[in-house]
C-alpha cells in the first residue's frame, strides 16, 4: 500500500510517500509545497490545492494521511491552519483516495514512542525507520510520521478485521 502523509500549513505543507508491505516501510519521496506569501488568501489555498493534487498525480498514493491540527492559542492562526487542513483533505479525497486523520500526539507516539517528542526526535526517528532517505525540510519529515503512522494503523485495523470478520460466520 503506498500511502501519502500530509502535514498542512498555509506557508508550508509537507507531504511524504511511503510504501508499507506487511510490517516493512519504505520511502518513497518527500517534499514540501509551499504556496506564494503573496496574493489573497483564495490565491494561496488554490496553489496549495494544486500543488497537493500534482504531488498525488506524480507519486499514485493508495490512501492519505493528515495531521489534525492541534489548538492554536492564536485564533487568527488557527482560522488559517483550518483552512490549509481543509485543502489537505479536500485534494486527496476528490482524487478518490481514503483519508485518515490523526492527531500529533498519535504521530509522535507510532513514531517515537512518546507523545510530547520535540520535532528533532521526530525528524530522528523517521530517518531510522526509512534508510537512506533524505529529508527536504522538517514539514516533510512530519509528514512522513504522518504517513508511518497511518501504515501501523491501517495494518493493525486489517488484522483486527479479517480476525473478527473471520469469526463473525
Amino acid at each position: 500500500m503506498r500511502i501519502l502523509g500530509i502535514d498542512p500549513g498555509l506557508v508550508n505543507t509537507g507531504w511524504g510517500v511511503i510504501e508499507a508491505e506487511g510490517g516493512r516501510l519504505r520511502h518513497i519521496a518527500n517534499g514540501t509545497v509551499r504556496p506564494p506569501k503573496t496574493g489573497t488568501l483564495a490565491e494561496r489555498l488554490m496553489a496549495l490545492h494544486a500543488g497537493l493534487v500534482e504531488v498525488i498525480a506524480a507519486w499514485t498514493p493508495d490512501e492519505a494521511a493528515v495531521e489534525e491540527t492541534f489548538v492554536n492559542k492564536n485564533p487568527l492562526s488557527a482560522l488559517k491552519l483550518g483552512h490549509a487542513r481543509g485543502i489537505a483533505l479536500l485534494a486527496p479525497a476528490e482524487q478518490g483516495l481514503a483519508v485518515s486523520e490523526y492527531p500529533a500526539n498519535l504521530v509522535k507516539k507510532a513514531v517515537v514512542g512518546a507523545g510530547h517528542a520535540e520535532k528533532e526526535q521526530v525528524q530522528m526517528m523517521v530517518k531510522m525507520l526509512m534508510p537512506g532517505c533524505t529529508l527536504s525540510s522538517p514539514d516533510a519529515a512530519d509528514a512522513l510520521a504522518v504517513a508511518i503512522c497511518h501504515a501501523h494503523h491501517a495494518s493493525t485495523r486489517r488484522l483486527v478485521g479479517g480476525i473478527m470478520g473471520g469469526g463473525a460466520r
